[in-house]
């Protein structure tokens, strides 16, 4: 009788009957939210559609002609495989290139949260898609060049 508990089989591992990551069906809810980067403010609306993006009336290939921005801007849709599902209306002021593309970014991944938060939330998370990133120019302090370069020294 001591031998049947010893011919069961235990594991620690999960079973492997585990569902395969199929595109999730899109909501048809639209959703808002605003991102910043340094100087850099993105208000964005994001509604079901075809997958095109515009800020400030014009694509998004013809505002921003980086493709590092653009792969930058699109990471949240190619995170949580949604590519094509969803149309980005954007207004982008303050800051330059660098600045508007990253505060675009916190603001398609903001509003993509506010949609379907069981779903996207951790996986953005996850990504860092959702954290603000605080980094702006350290200002110029008194008797220096610029906030941290000084003169040379000399001591005689």
């Amino acid at each position: 009788m001591a031998n049947d508990i010893d011919t069961q089989n235990y594991s620690t591992e999960t079973p492997a009957t585990e569902a395969v990551d199929a595109p999730r069906p899109v909501l048809n809810v639209s959703g808002a939210a605003v991102g910043r980067r340094k100087q850099a403010i993105a208000r964005v609306r994001v509604v079901p559609g075809s997958g095109t993006i515009t800020v400030n009336g014009r694509t998004i290939e013809d505002y921003f002609p980086n493709k590092l921005h653009q792969q930058l801007i699109n990471d949240p849709f190619t995170v949580l495989s949604l590519g094509g599902a969803y149309d980005v209306i954007a207004r982008i002021s303050g800051g330059g290139p660098s600045g508007q593309a990253g505060a675009l970014r916190l603001a398609i991944a903001r509003s993509l949260n506010e949609i379907d938060r069981e779903n996207n939330r951790a996986t953005l998370k996850k990504a860092g898609f959702l954290t603000r990133d605080a980094r702006v120019i350290e200002r110029k302090k008194a008797g220096l060049k610029k906030a941290r370069k000084a003169s040379q020294f000399s001591k005689r």
